[in-house]
């Protein structure tokens, strides 16, 4: 059984409520838009409509050094350059591995980070909860910043800690002794935390000092770079030029469906059951062979690492079979969001001034990463998505400009680079770019053998192609062969009607423990 601990999806939307003070009577009387913010960064953004921008991409990152390397400090290192005619970053979710806790915040985040952060040049004196961001670094939540651990472990990790050892060496390092206690962590970093705010005189002078912007929809939070730089919700909207952004929580509509589980048939439970017992054959496997590593012999480090990466492969493998066979309420889901998301959408379409839409959160909805693309949690998101977009297209009748939707939607969770396009999946979200950003930093996974065309079987039962892979980097080769190539992504918005997008894919590779830092063919979409 895995350590690690998901919530229930009701109780992390009920907990992010309440650390957002979410439609407290002082935010409404305000007419706050509790899900909007502004991002002011001077007289580019004030008029900025016609004005092309670029900004940069990463995902998956938030890891310490490796055994004997440091991928995320090395991406950061490899982006700084950059930070002076980007306008911001999009983080793609698991900004901190492996519980999103607080003790790893330094390390994990701070440190590879430091040129982002106002007094960077000084990272061990800032707090993971007083961070202010020199440069715009807006994240969206990812699983791993929502997970917990169970007390009786905390406690016997604090009492003992040899214990580590016992549960296989450096192979549990990342875990520490805390968990995120419900992505309680992720939002004192980067939220604008309004729970311990006492009194309503210290809400409502928080609120007159920080929600001076205005949306469409209200009054709504200032991002000021190197003053104030929290968001304000754990999904959020903003817009830049004429562009318009929307970050997801995924991890909120990413849970099997009882159909999906199909557990009335005998047959495929056994399935189920069956692939999670020989996991767990696997994980012992791993561990035995570690036992017999010397982490203080430079020859054994990378398989070390190699290890580790597999064995958080096998629990998210496992993690993703008990969802199924838990899976019991079909209302298990965070309607709320999705509902906003289509909802702004459409009055986005019914401003002119808007040339563009991205969408943004961790979990891919297609994906051709080696254990990502079939798990139940991608079909999930791939199903809610759907009924969003087709519920926008539903209102919009056919628009006036032949065009997608969505101009592009960004996620992360498999620890990959890719470009994929959807063909005619029979939904609005047919024809649209889907770029995969989650190779920045923790453990690369290789593209799968079943090659780079997703099926999808039909009512009919006649499968059909419904995307297609265009680019993947990640791993490939085997043991001491393998190209481990890391990345971040550039985009270049050239602004129109319909805009265009130029994505340059940056990577730094390491193979026989040398890197080599190289950027791809730019695309436009």
């Amino acid at each position: 059984m895995s350590i690690i601990i998901d919530a229930p999806i009701a109780s992390k939307i009920d907990k992010m409520r309440q650390r957002v003070r979410w439609n407290h009577p002082k935010i409404f009387a305000r007419t706050i838009d509790q899900t909007a913010f502004y991002l002011d960064d001077g007289p580019e953004q004030a008029g900025g409509e016609n004005a092309s921008f670029s900004f940069l991409v990463i995902g998956d990152s938030g890891s310490g050094p490796h055994t004997n390397s440091h991928p995320q400090r090395r991406i950061a290192e490899q982006m700084v350059p950059h930070l002076d005619d980007c306008q911001f970053l999009l983080h793609m979710g698991d900004v901190v591995y492996q519980v999103g806790s607080h003790e790893h915040y330094p390390q994990n985040f701070i440190e590879p980070y430091r040129e982002w952060l106002v007094e960077g040049d000084r990272p061990k004196s800032i707090a993971y909860d007083q961070m202010v961001f020199q440069h715009p670094f807006l994240p969206v939540l990812g699983n791993h910043d929502y997970y917990n651990l169970p007390w009786p472990y905390r406690l016997l990790t604090r009492l003992i800690r040899p214990v580590k050892r016992a549960l296989g060496s450096s192979l549990s390092s990342n875990l520490g002794t805390y968990g995120s206690n419900t992505g309680d962590t992720y939002a004192r970093a980067f939220l604008d935390y309004l729970q311990p705010l006492d009194g309503a005189t210290a809400l409502e002078s928080h609120l007159d000092q920080h929600y001076t912007a205005q949306s469409s929809h209200g009054r709504c939070l200032r991002y000021q770079p190197g003053i104030f730089t929290r968001l304000p919700n754990r999904y959020y909207t903003f817009r830049y030029g004429g562009i318009d952004f929307f970050a997801l929580d995924s991890s909120t509509f990413n849970e099997p469906s009882p159909l999906a589980a199909a557990l009335e048939d005998g047959q495929e439970r056994r399935s189920l059951l069956s692939k999670r017992y020989a996991i767990e054959q696997d994980e012992r496997q791993i561990y035995a062979e570690a036992a017999r590593l010397d982490d203080n012999n430079p020859k054994d480090l990378e398989r070390i690492d190699d290890l580790q990466a597999k064995l958080e492969q096998l629990d998210e493998i496992k993690r993703d079979i008990h969802k199924q066979l838990t899976a019991n309420d079909p209302t298990n889901v965070d309607i709320e969001q999705l509902r906003w998301l289509q909802q702004r959408l459409i009055d986005s379409w019914h401003q002119p001034e808007v040339q563009g839409r991205v969408i943004y959160f961790h979990h891919p909805p297609y994906v051709t990463e080696a254990t990502k693309w079939h798990q139940s949690q991608t079909l999930a998101v791939r199903h809610h998505i759907r009924w969003v977009l087709d519920g926008v297209a539903a209102v919009l009748g056919r628009c006036p400009i032949d065009r997608p939707i969505v101009d592009l939607i960004l996620s992360g969770h498999a620890h990959c680079l890719e470009h994929l396009q959807t063909g005619e999946t029979g939904h609005a979200d047919a024809h649209l770019n889907w770029v995969i950003c989650g190779g920045s930093g923790f453990s690369l996974r290789r593209q799968r053998e079943e090659g780079a065309t997703i099926e999808e079987t039909r009512e009919n039962g006649i499968r059909r192609a419904v995307a297609r892979s265009k680019l993947y980097v990640g791993l490939k080769g085997h043991r001491g062969d393998r190209h481990r190539s890391y990345s971040f992504l550039r985009v270049d918005v050239q602004l129109g009607n319909p805009p265009k997008f130029v994505l340059q894919p940056y990577i730094s590779e390491r193979y026989h423990s040398q890197w080599q830092d190289y950027a791809l063919e730019p695309f436009m979409l």
